[in-house]
C-alpha cells in the first residue's frame, strides 16, 4: 500500500471513529434530555452544561489526533468557544431559560461557522459535505435561538435536543459515507491487484 493510501486509511479511520462517537454521544444526550432531563431540573441543567463541554473535549481530541491545537487553529478556537460557552451556560442558568437559549444560540452560530471552516479544510478526506451542511444549519439554528430567546421560552431542553439530534444525524451520515467510500476503495484496490 502506498504512503498516500496509508495516510488516507489512517485519517479516514480516525474520522469514521470520531464521527460515530459524536453521533452516539449526541443520540444518548438527546434521549437523556427528552426523558430524564425534563423530569428532573437538576439533571436537565447538568445536561445543558455537559453538551458544550463535550463539544470542547471532542474538538480537542480531534485536533490532538491531527497535529495538536497549534496546527489546527480553527479547532483551537472551537475548543475555546465551547469551553467559554460551558461557563456561560452555568451563569445563564441563574438568569433563566431565555438567557440559556441565547447562550446556546450564540454558541451554535460560532461553532457552526467553525465546523464549516474545518469541513472545508478537510474536504479531500471525504464525507465533508455533510459537515458543511451541519455547520451551516448550526449557524442558522443559532440565529433562530437568539431570536427565540427574545420571546417566551416554554422549555429549552426540547429545543436544544432537536438541534443535537440533527447534529447526530449529520455525524452519522459522515461516518457511514466514509465507511462506504473505504469499502469501495478497498474493493477497487482488490480488483486491480
Amino acid at each position: 500500500m502506498s504512503s498516500i493510501n496509508a495516510n488516507f486509511a489512517i485519517e479516514n479511520g480516525w474520522l469514521k471513529s470520531y464521527y460515530l462517537c459524536r453521533a452516539a454521544f449526541s443520540a444518548v444526550w438527546v434521549v437523556a434530555a427528552l426523558t430524564l432531563g425534563q423530569q428532573y431540573s437538576v439533571l436537565g441543567a447538568i445536561l445543558l452544561v455537559i453538551y458544550p463541554l463535550w463539544d470542547a473535549a471532542a474538538n480537542y481530541a480531534d485536533a490532538f489526533r491531527n497535529g495538536g491545537l497549534a496546527g489546527n487553529r480553527i479547532q483551537a478556537i472551537n475548543v475555546f468557544v465551547s469551553s467559554a460557552t460551558t461557563l456561560a451556560v452555568i451563569a445563564a442558568l441563574q438568569m433563566g431559560l431565555s438567557a440559556v437559549l441565547a447562550v446556546f444560540g450564540v454558541w451554535a452560530i460560532l461553532a457552526g461557522l467553525l465546523q464549516l471552516a474545518t469541513a472545508i479544510r478537510r474536504w479531500k478526506a471525504g464525507a465533508q459535505w455533510a459537515m458543511v451542511l451541519s455547520g451551516g444549519q448550526s449557524a442558522l439554528a443559532g440565529a433562530f435561538f437568539v431570536f427565540q430567546a427574545q420571546q417566551a421560552v416554554p422549555a429549552v431542553l426540547p429545543v436544544i435536543a432537536g438541534y443535537a439530534g440533527f447534529g447526530a444525524v449529520y455525524f452519522l451520515v459522515s461516518a457511514l459515507w466514509l465507511i462506504v467510500r473505504q469499502s469501495k476503495r478497498g474493493a477497487g484496490e482488490a480488483r486491480s491487484a
